[in-house]
């Protein structure tokens, strides 16, 4: 096994020894809510919406953005698991700002390999090529040219979404990566205004 397996196990075994009565936990989460956020290693929502298990949904993707699947799992979460509240959580210095749907699947026709971003230029390049695939020109990264804007498009795709009900409160945020502090977006919030 890889060293990597080694510490997740070690420390699932740490954490099934306390795990005590977590296993009562109710499957519709305590708090009423969800959150969609970004996949980014720094931001932990558990932290910083003070969450613990059995509170909120928290559904993560790259940028944290209203994908089609992002949309799916929020309205799993209200038609079935009752959630009234929603979030959309954006955060700062996001690599999702880094590159655009055309320097992605270029970078993977090219190569598969994890690709390296030059800081000084900001332009990724593959240090090994061949081997790349096209399929990548056909997908939509949903990339990041604004957070504020980005935050108000995706509170305005959940809200025009057919399936989402009029009546939940979409609130718009960024998390800034510095200081830790949700920043509303008054913009995505008054969107999302529930009806």
């Amino acid at each position: 096994m890889s060293k990597i397996v080694d510490e997740v196990m070690s420390a699932n075994a740490a954490y099934v020894s306390n795990f005590g009565s977590k296993g009562e936990l109710a499957l519709p989460p305590a708090r009423g809510f969800a959150i969609l956020t970004c996949m980014d290693a720094r931001l932990d929502p558990a932290k910083y919406a003070g969450l613990s298990e059995g509170d909120a949904h928290v559904i993560r993707n790259a940028g944290g953005r209203a994908s089609d699947d992002a949309i799916r799992s929020l309205v799993i979460s209200h038609k079935l698991l009752g959630t009234k509240e929603w979030f959309v959580i954006h955060h700062t210095n996001c690599g999702m700002e880094l590159f655009c749907d055309e320097v992605m699947s270029e970078l993977l026709d090219d190569n598969l390999s994890t690709a390296s971003l030059d800081m000084s230029t900001l332009k990724w390049s593959n240090p090994q090529h061949g081997g790349g695939c096209a399929a990548g020109h056909f997908i939509k990264w949903h990339t990041i040219k604004n957070q504020e804007d980005s935050v108000a498009q995706d509170v305005a795709r959940i809200r025009s979404h057919p399936l989402a009900p009029k009546n939940i409160p979409i609130y718009g945020y960024i998390y800034d990566v510095k200081t830790g502090k949700l920043v509303e977006v008054p913009k995505a919030t008054e969107i999302g205004k529930a009806a």
